[in-house]
């Protein structure tokens, strides 16, 4: 028995010329719901006629590239013991990237069309996308280059690469990657981009060990995590001011800068022989696809409360026959105070330390306050200071109880505050008086405006 891929190909008409008897798979191809299928349907037949003795089953090209039906059935026979041999020939990339102008030489990417959501496009490298069949699939392409490449990059459009009289040629800015038409012999070829365009990780990271080297940047070679310490801190509450102001401009400003720190900490400590960016982002990869099982294996969620619970699950058991814990263990000591105290209060109520009811934490407000007053009475400095302590704890455990973020709270308040208190001074300034000369009562009248015309309401 002998088989093939589709007879729409130029090389079926070939062989069916040359008088060669063989079927395809074409009726496989019009009907199935995906490619997916496709080739697993067509890996099943093959394998199932291998069974009952010789099959050759013939593809245009070579069958290990860009053929995922071969590599199916070449998996799934070596696995069962079936003989397999691979008859090589020339593949879609020779033809292909020579009717684009370009060669081997310069490095090259092959990648599947229909997988481009799931790659990282390199742009230091060319990039020859196969099976770019239609408009749809295409603009796909398109969309997932346009994350890295400018609008006008330009790509060339090979059809039907060395078949003769068939082959065509267009080269194109990519933003009409899908203003042209497409079929199933249709490749893209993608140059590289010059180092002085490319942006990416790796570019980020190739800049930062410039900076760092013998002939660098003085600053940035005397640099240590610990005098970086601060900046980190200070790029994190910048993008949280954006965030906060919903100004997205400033947001990516602001997350390219806690980027770089993350960048330059992993450089120091690839020179010193510890970790690099690339074990940075492997790490962080790893462990999201380990404590996501409901997304990456048959593990199921179904609200955010079960996915909590399933990554602290898993977070204990990677913890599993290690030195045990404080049930607190875990809570930067760097945070926020607010925050700290609310990621404390959690941990806490997961081991069962927790009010009966709101009505409970209301009162423990009430007797913290009644403390608070004490000790002020008492005159006494570190009794008031601890006091006013417990009295925020008591406070954080109310918010947590009805689902409020103490810190974005006080933020918030916070905002309100400083916009009311600006309308105060603008009041002054309208007045022709500095703001210490209005009274305490003619302050409190321009609050009440501001109030209730809303300035600095969420």
């Amino acid at each position: 028995m002998s088989g093939s891929g589709r007879r729409r190909h130029p090389a079926a008409e070939e062989l069916a010329g040359e008088g060669l008897r063989f079927e395809t798979f074409d009726a496989l191809y019009e009907a199935g719901e995906s490619f997916a299928e496709v080739y697993a349907e067509i890996a099943r037949r093959v394998l199932e006629a291998g069974r009952a003795g010789d099959v050759v089953y013939g593809v245009p090209g070579h069958p290990l590239v860009g053929e995922e039906a071969a590599r199916q059935i070449i998996a799934a026979a070596r696995e069962e013991g079936l003989p397999v041999r691979v008859v090589g020939s020339a593949s879609f990339v020779e033809p292909a990237l020579a009717a684009a102008g370009a060669s081997l030489g310069e490095g090259l990417c092959i990648v599947d069309a229909l997988a481009m959501d799931r790659l990282q496009i390199r742009t230091d490298l060319a990039t020859l996308i196969y099976q770019v069949y239609d408009r749809r699939t295409a603009s796909d392409v398109k969309l997932a280059l346009m994350r890295r490449f400018p609008d006008e990059w330009e790509v060339t459009v090979v059809r039907s690469a060395g078949v003769a009289g068939r082959e065509s040629v267009e080269r194109l800015p990519l933003h009409r990657l899908d203003r042209v038409d497409h079929d199933h012999l249709t490749s893209v070829y993608v140059p590289p981009m010059p180092e002085g365009l490319r942006v990416g990780m790796d570019d980020l990271v190739a800049v930062m060990a410039r900076l760092r080297a013998e002939d660098g940047c003085p600053w940035d070679r005397e640099q240590d995590h610990l005098t970086l310490r601060h900046y980190l801190f200070e790029e994190c509450c910048e993008a949280i001011d954006a965030i906060d102001a919903g100004d997205m401009d400033h947001l990516c400003e602001e997350l390219g800068d806690i980027l770089l720190q993350i960048v330059f900490h992993a450089q120091i400590e690839d020179e010193a022989g510890g970790f690099t960016t690339d074990d940075v982002i492997r790490g962080i990869v790893e462990k999201l696809i380990r404590r996501h099982p409901h997304v990456f294996a048959d593990a199921t969620a179904d609200d955010p409360d079960a996915v909590v619970r399933t990554w602290e699950r898993i977070k204990q058991d990677e913890r599993a026959g290690a030195a045990p814990e404080s049930a607190l263990h875990g809570v930067p000591a760097a945070l926020p105070a607010l925050m700290r105290a609310m990621a404390v209060s959690k941990k806490a109520v997961r081991v069962g330390f927790e009010w009966n009811c709101l009505e409970d934490v209301l009162q423990k407000v009430e007797e913290e306050l009644r403390e608070l007053r004490a000790a002020i009475a008492e005159e006494d400095a570190a009794h008031v200071r601890d006091e006013i302590g417990d009295l925020l704890f008591a406070i954080v455990n109310v918010a947590r109880w009805r689902k409020v973020d103490p810190e974005e709270a006080l933020r918030a308040m916070l905002a309100r505050f400083t916009a009311r208190f600006a309308y105060i001074e603008a009041g002054a300034a309208r007045q022709g008086r500095k703001l210490e000369t209005l009274t305490l009562a003619e302050m409190d009248a321009l609050w009440d405006e501001a109030k209730a015309k809303g300035i600095g309401a969420s």
